[in-house]
């Protein structure tokens, strides 16, 4: 069985093709995909009408693009505030997953800038898979999981497996910031205890895994293996969304780099999947 996909369109971007890439994958390729695109509510009736048709035709290009029979695709044109309007559909169709372009803005221009990637990205406690305007999109054959201790990055373990599980010519890649290390030090992964348990989940199910264990930033770290190992995405557990009480106010410790999520999502060469447990009712 697949899953839910909400793919936020703006008719820019390489999100539609990185969707293509993600049906290929067999657990994925009955998911139920719904393409969004929101137009910003105008004073002027006249232009509302016009920006509501532009939106339309970009619905039409994207169900073209795509190539997906249509009981397994639908399209939704909607208005208002971008940011708030994705994260209000992603709940009321409870989606698995979102799937949205990113202009890639460091973290203080993100929040000048109202950036909707960014915001979605802070407050959804749902999967979200980002996808820079400046990164090349390629089929999924190396997929990078960050392993650590954390409930979050089993999670993102757990679906990582489940990805490349049924897949031939998958190679999961497995890397663990070790502290204990050096900058730059890399010992063999079958030796670090945090990873032979990812290890072997993985090849439980006969997966083609690399492992490295490796000292330094996690950031930067991530970064530059992701770009050395030639990734195709990086898939990284976050925990749980802030309590709704603080959902209006930007979460400016997080946002301004305190957050590995975001500093992923900023300078990864490749998209990023951010894996969130999934709650009953999406709540």
């Amino acid at each position: 069985m697949g899953k839910k996909i909400l793919l936020a369109d703006s008719g820019t971007g390489q999100s539609e093709e990185m969707l293509k890439y993600l049906m290929e994958i067999p657990f994925l390729k009955d998911s139920q995909v719904t393409i969004l695109h929101v137009v910003t509510a105008e004073i002027s009736a006249e232009y509302l009408a016009k920006k509501n048709k532009e939106g339309e035709e970009t619905l039409k290009k994207a169900i073209a693009r795509l190539e997906l029979p249509d009981n397994q695709v639908c399209t939704k044109l909607a208005q208002g505030d971008p940011k708030l309007v994705v994260l209000e559909v992603a709940d009321e169709l409870d989606s698995d997953l979102i799937v949205m372009g990113s202009r890639g803005l460091k973290r203080l221009k993100s929040i000048l800038s109202n950036s909707v990637s960014q915001y979605v990205f802070q407050l959804s406690s749902r999967s979200m898979l980002l996808v820079k305007d400046d990164v090349y999109v390629k089929r999924l054959n190396r997929i990078m999981v960050a392993v650590d201790p954390s409930d979050a990055a089993q999670q993102a373990l757990n679906e990582a497996i489940t990805y490349v599980r049924d897949s031939k010519g998958k190679q999961l890649i497995l890397v663990h910031i070790n502290p204990k290390l050096k900058p730059g030090e890399e010992v063999s992964g079958d030796s670090d205890p945090a990873l032979q348990p990812a290890i072997a989940a993985a090849k439980r199910y006969d997966i083609d895994v690399r492992s490295i264990s490796i000292g330094g930033r996690p950031g930067p770290t991530l970064c530059s293996l992701a770009e050395v190992k030639n990734a195709d995405m990086i898939m990284l557990g976050s925990p749980d969304r802030r309590p709704s009480i603080a959902k209006e106010l930007p979460d400016l410790e997080r946002l301004l780099g305190r957050s590995l999520s975001d500093y992923i999502r900023v300078y990864a060469p490749c998209p990023v999947l951010l894996s969130r447990p999934k709650k009953v009712g999406g709540k």
